[in-house]
């Protein structure tokens, strides 16, 4: 049974895409409760996966029992074990906080509305799991549809930015697909683990340089790496608010772990550190996107527009993290990508809850929330303390692994960025609370009924989560150093 977990994993929310249609025709206001069955029922499965893979080692599951290279391969390792723990248990609260907040002009399109974001669960589920990389492409373009179809729903200015992000997406996967075919035209295999005995043989090869290039910059658009972010940042802050947190917290960071596997699991990292020298190409860009994501933060007005720069800033702090090829680096950025998956879903949940709540779209408006909202007010300063890298947050941990690395690998350069990104991070949030606690409305204007036990329990849990993240920062990286590390890393 422990080997099918992976599979189950995959079926819960795909089976319930597929039938809701015929279930909820009849009966429209089940789509909610269904998705969030569904979703509350990965969790346990997905824990236990992550406890089989930690006791029994990695679990490799074959479709329909053809072997590889020929069949379709998943890998449940350490790494995608715990990813999978983080995607159940945030698709989960995005799925509770999409209640109050989904669009109510919808109709008889709120089933089809649910259907797309189990299929975006179940599309990201493949990526995390899947072996091969033609599959790997598959679930990524599933996801990506399921995305732009999810954004374009609010109308208005998000048909504009969904068109944008197809026009980009479509361009990513097409460059992604070309990096395949020039490493299967060199290896005639698909398979990562196949690829592995064959690419040390063929490094001499620029259809292997070539087609690891043209993997990257597609996935860097998928990831929202700067210069490809442009697509992001209207299309998080016009997308509905129930999606935007499923979106913003896992959508880019499950593209990145697709970079990783592919990066050290297919080309193996002592080829990366002393053959091709991608990892510095991914420093440099990783360095950039922190400082300039975080400058782009800074000078907008719109909330979700300043968490959605953040969130590239972020992109980039990741990828100096696992560029650095030491242990020390890989873990700092691994660590760091849950923080970020739970810092953004948080900040998102908090944009959510002061538009939906309070009215408020810009910080120029924050202070009609004031004081006078301590679920909101309390949940903000505890995102912000992540996001900046204060202790005892998860933030800091991940902040800190990374610098080490940097400093372990001379990279002193990295070392600047991820402090001059933090700087720039405390600005954009002192501009926040500078506008929340300068009280422009009244105690009764402010106050817009009681919070709803959904949004509670939102910010409540990932507040918990970036304080537990941190709290127990040193089990969770001896984790990762034990059951995630690359192979020859």
């Amino acid at each position: 049974m422990s080997h099918q977990l992976p599979a189950i994993l995959f079926l819960l929310p795909l089976f319930a895409a597929i039938s809701m249609p015929v279930v909820c025709l009849k009966h429209r206001h089940w789509c909610q409760p269904i998705s969030v069955a569904i979703l509350a029922a990965m969790v346990p499965v997905s824990i236990l996966n992550l406890h089989n893979v930690i006791h029994h080692g990695e679990v490799r599951y074959v479709f329909s029992g053809w072997a590889v290279p020929l069949g379709i391969e998943w890998v449940a390792d350490g790494l995608a074990s715990i990813i999978l723990v983080l995607l159940s248990v945030l698709g989960l609260l995005g799925m509770v906080f999409s209640g109050p907040t989904s669009p109510k002009d919808l109709g008889g399109r709120i089933v089809h509305y649910y259907t797309l974001i189990l299929l975006l669960i179940s599309a990201m589920t493949g990526i995390v799991f899947s072996g091969d990389l033609f599959n790997l492409f598959v679930f990524l373009e599933v996801a990506a549809i399921s995305s732009y179809a999810l954004i374009g729903v609010a109308g208005g200015r998000a048909l504009f930015a969904a068109f944008r992000y197809l026009i980009l997406g479509t361009l990513g996967a097409s460059l992604y697909l070309l990096g395949v075919s020039y490493l299967y035209a060199v290896t005639g295999t698909l398979n990562m683990a196949d690829l592995v005995d064959k690419l040390p043989f063929l490094l001499s090869s620029k259809a292997v340089v070539g087609g690891l290039l043209f993997m990257f910059i597609g996935l860097g658009i998928k990831m929202a790496l700067v210069p490809f972010h442009s697509w992001l940042p209207e299309a998080y802050a016009n997308a509905p608010e129930s999606i935007s947190p499923i979106l913003a917290s896992l959508v880019t960071k499950v593209a990145l772990l697709a970079w990783i596997r592919i990066v050290y699991w297919v080309f193996n990292a002592s080829i990366l550190i002393n053959d091709i020298p991608i990892l510095l190409l991914v420093e440099v860009a990783g360095a950039l996107a922190a400082v300039i994501g975080a400058s782009l933060a800074l000078a907008q007005r719109n909330i979700k527009m300043i968490f959605a720069y953040g969130g590239i800033s972020h992109i980039g702090i990741i990828l100096i993290g696992i560029s650095q090829g030491n242990p020390t680096g890989f873990v700092g950025g691994v660590f760091y990508l849950l923080n970020d998956s739970v810092m953004q879903a948080g900040l998102f949940f908090l944009a959510g809850v002061a538009f939906c709540q309070y009215g408020v779209r810009t910080i120029d408006d924050l202070g009609r929330i004031g004081k006078q909202a301590p679920w909101f007010t309390g949940s903000l300063i505890v995102m912000a303390l992540g996001m900046i890298g204060l202790p005892p947050t998860g933030g800091f941990f991940g902040k800190w692994h990374i610098i080490l690395g940097a400093l372990e690998a001379g990279n002193y350069v990295s070392v600047a960025a991820v402090l001059l990104s933090t700087l720039l991070t405390l600005a954009y949030f002192a501009r926040l609370f500078e506008n929340i606690f300068r009280q422009t409305s009244t105690r009764s204007d402010a106050q817009s009924g009681e919070i709803p036990l959904s949004f509670k329990l939102a910010l409540g849990v990932t507040s918990a989560a970036i304080m537990i993240l941190g709290l127990f920062s040193s089990p969770i990286t001896q984790l990762l150093l034990s059951h995630a590390l690359p192979p020859a890393l």
